[in-house]
């Protein structure tokens, strides 16, 4: 592996748990079509995901890398929101996988460096027929890149919007991260969830697992009673 490559730090590692089978799919089914006929190789080179802080972006693309490397495909996993842990030189390491996929490109926005490395790979990657699965909070034209090509790259191929999932759609996703992890949690409990913590899935399902911990150690059930008794918080 390119030396580049083997120096960068473990956040780049991918979740086990990101997969298709945890994600609660809602009004997603066309992306989630869309996302599988792009591992499979039968859709655009290009494809530009966006959507709101917990809506799932990380999740999928993690996903999406964990399918294509089951498949054999060399892949690797790019999260732009910690590239002040490497440099921009990495793109120049990435030119030979058969897809990359870059979450956060909103992260570097206003960053002459990185979006300039990035512009260039984007022309590389077209040309070396390598497939980019790119994440961002806005759409292009809504990021405050310092250079239009970029913006203009970043629209190459689809743009796909991830949407976000109703109350009772989370309910019903911590209660299918519930279950993987060993109990059920009750309606009621999930409505608590919901009204008492930020609302994005990243942040409950990070509450979930701390719920979990606390249960586990206290040998009590998951109770809005017990929940009470807790100062679980997330700054």
């Amino acid at each position: 592996m390119n030396s580049v490559l083997t120096q960068l730090p473990l956040k780049l590692n991918l979740r086990d748990d990101a997969i298709f089978d945890n994600f609660f799919i809602g009004a997603n089914l066309q992306l989630m079509t869309i996302l599988k006929n792009f591992i499979a190789c039968q859709s655009e080179q290009f494809i530009y995901c966006y959507g709101e802080s917990g809506a799932g972006r990380t999740h999928l693309l993690q996903a999406c890398c964990h399918a294509m490397s089951e498949n054999n495909q060399t892949v690797f996993y790019l999260p732009l929101l910690h590239h002040a842990d490497f440099s921009p030189e990495i793109f120049e390491a990435l030119e030979n996988q058969d897809c990359v996929f870059i979450d956060d490109v909103n992260a570097i926005a206003g960053n002459r460096l990185w979006e300039e490395a990035l512009f260039y790979f984007y022309n590389r990657a077209r040309e070396n027929h390598v497939s980019l699965l790119v994440s961002a909070n806005l759409l292009p034209k809504q990021l405050n890149f310092l250079l239009p090509d970029l913006q203009s790259r970043l629209t190459w191929g689809l743009t796909v919007e991830i949407k976000n999932l109703s109350d009772e759609e989370k309910i019903k996703t911590l209660q299918m991260r519930a279950q993987l992890r060993g109990f059920d949690l009750s309606d009621e409990v999930g409505r608590y969830l919901i009204h008492h913590y930020t609302r994005d899935m990243r942040n409950l399902i990070a509450v979930l697992e701390r719920l979990d911990q606390a249960s586990l150690a206290a040998k009590r059930r998951i109770t809005i009673p017990f929940i009470k008794t807790l100062n679980i918080s997330l700054n």
